[in-house]
């Protein structure tokens, strides 16, 4: 078997040793390096290889800042996502705070213009609140929060500060029943402040305009007239905006319909007063002539 020698070949053990060679170049570079500190004898060269080597370096500098901006982007995207959603929270927040702002200040100023009502009235009257609307659909009633407890009775009448809302009908411990003046049962002597002529206001029902009936064919009304309480029932203090007249239909001299448009807007009944006249104005009003 032939031995394989382990040694290199003679070639590589020529020229200097690598410690020769180490020396050598370092000498060199710091010669390099005095000279183009000194005299700037590399300037040039190093321009010229910056403009060669700027496209290479451009090429390896791209990936790391196309990361870098791909990495800023969805940074400063969730950034403004968490922002967006805060601004949106504090909007609604805002919204509801405003919302509820309003909603007290209309609620203020019913209930002001109820305790008005109140010190102007001479008669007795309680400051209640709707709860809900009646489940029957072919009548016009709503519950109201106080109920005989509260000293509430059956047959007063309830009002709010636009004019007359109906009368109570039912009373329990703690709740009352109160018929609309739109019920197609319940009706209302009145009278037209222009001109003093009386009649009766009757409610149609759900969906339908009330209305004066039994008018005279020679009596001054006009649509537009205001119409209040006349106070001739006992039940209604005198006085009272129950609504206006919307249109008059009239044919061969007598009055066919006569449309009211009431003065409450049922559909936002929140606080409402109930009233009822004192004896003495019940009398007075019992023997007061109809004209």
């Amino acid at each position: 078997m032939r031995h394989i020698a382990a040694d290199p070949p003679p070639f590589f053990h020529r020229g200097p040793s690598p410690l020769a060679r180490l020396a050598f170049f370092g000498l060199l570079s710091i010669v390099l390096m005095f000279a183009d500190t000194r005299f700037r004898y590399l300037e040039g060269i190093r321009q010229a290889a910056t403009i060669v080597l700027y496209p290479l370096q451009r090429a390896v500098q791209l990936p790391g800042e196309a990361l870098m901006w791909v990495g800023t982007y969805f940074a400063s995207k969730r950034a403004l996502d968490e922002e967006n959603l805060a601004l949106k929270q504090d909007l609604v927040a805002h919204s509801l705070s405003a919302q509820e702002f309003a909603r007290l200040r209309d609620e203020n100023v019913n209930l002001r213009a109820l305790l008005d009502i109140q010190k102007r009235y001479s008669g007795a009257a309680t400051a209640v609140e709707v709860l809900y609307t009646g489940r029957d659909p072919f009548t016009q009633k709503v519950f109201v929060n106080r109920g005989s407890d509260a000293g509430i009775r059956a047959g007063e009448a309830v009002i709010d500060e636009l004019g007359v809302v109906g009368q109570v009908t039912r009373v329990f411990p703690s709740m009352a029943e109160v018929t609309l003046v739109t019920d197609k049962d319940h009706a209302v002597p009145v009278r037209v402040d222009r001109s003093g002529v009386r009649s009766v206001f009757f409610g149609a029902g759900a969906g339908r305009p009330p209305e004066l009936r039994f008018m005279a064919p020679t009596a001054d009304i006009r649509p537009g007239d205001r119409l209040s309480t006349s106070g001739i029932d006992g039940i209604y203090p005198k006085g009272f905006v129950i609504g206006t007249i919307d249109h008059a239909d009239r044919g061969a001299g007598a009055y066919h319909e006569i449309v009211i448009r009431p003065a409450v807007d049922f559909s936002r009944l929140e606080e409402v007063l109930v009233v009822r006249t004192p004896p003495a104005s019940r009398t007075a009003a019992a023997e007061e002539p109809v004209k």
